[in-house]
């Protein structure tokens, strides 16, 4: 079965006056459908630079990006993309919000209306459509991004450090709803995140990148043996400190 994503061998660097920056080296990975990873590695080794490739807001230098088997080039609207801040509207409620990018791309219909409306009940906020942002804690916004993301229907998320500006308890909670809301829609994910313990905690794997350029050091797949298995109880499983010692030692070792 083809890969829904396809990153093949993609280099990438910056060009300015002073020279070229390098920020990406020869990566390499794949997603199948339904596949949820995330990525990490040193701050400022190219994380966020390589959800801007496979979005297709940056071209790679060389290497091909692929959604099923087209160039990603050729997609405008099978990608989703959630950043870390909710970027909601305040003068919209959160029901007009969790519609905007259907209206932008002139798909809201009755039935795409009727979906918005399911996941804003199925996801906590029925009581909040007719709220504004600044009435909602910072997980609730998170939350109505996300639907407003999934409103789309696109065929892959990216994530870049979507949890955090929020505080530490708040971070786990609404992990654990994105992530459940995640493999609930089947929607394939790729997590950008500096918190290995989150990257562990949600991923069927995990990408270690090195420091700049970045090259792919590593990918460790996240084999659990916990029925039912969602973020909260990945923390607590006996292989979670496993996972965590050795993708700690992997990113500080890097050359």
């Amino acid at each position: 079965m083809q890969p829904l994503l396809e990153v093949q061998h993609v280099s990438f660097a910056y060009h300015s006056e002073s020279g070229e920056t390098f920020a990406l080296s020869d990566i390499t990975f794949s997603l199948t459908e339904g596949e949820f990873a995330a990525i990490v590695g040193p701050s400022g080794c190219g994380k966020s630079t390589l959800l801007s490739l496979i979005s297709g807001l940056l071209t790679p230098e060389s290497g091909r990006i692929l959604l099923h088997g087209r160039d990603v080039k050729d997609f405008n609207t099978g990608i989703g993309y959630m950043l870390q801040k909710d970027h909601l509207f305040e003068w919209r409620t959160i029901r007009s919000n969790a519609l905007l990018g259907l209206e932008i791309q002139k798909k809201l219909d009755a039935r795409s209306r009727m979906r918005v409306e399911n996941m804003l009940d199925a996801y906590g906020l029925s009581s909040f459509k007719d709220a504004r942002p600044s009435e909602l804690s910072g997980g609730m916004r998170q939350r109505a991004a996300l639907i407003r993301t999934l409103a789309l229907n696109p065929d892959l998320l990216l994530l870049d450090e979507p949890f955090s500006a929020l505080d530490y308890q708040t971070r786990l909670s609404v992990c654990d709803d994105i992530a459940g809301i995640i493999k609930k829609e089947n929607k394939t994910a790729l997590l950008v995140t500096h918190d290995l313990a989150e990257a562990i905690s949600v991923a069927d794997r995990v990408i270690v990148l090195s420091s700049r350029p970045a090259k792919i050091r590593r990918i460790v797949p996240i084999i659990l043996e916990i029925p039912e298995r969602t973020p909260l109880k990945t923390r607590n499983a006996p292989e979670f400190k496993d996972y965590f010692n050795l993708i700690w030692k992997e990113l500080n070792s890097y050359a």
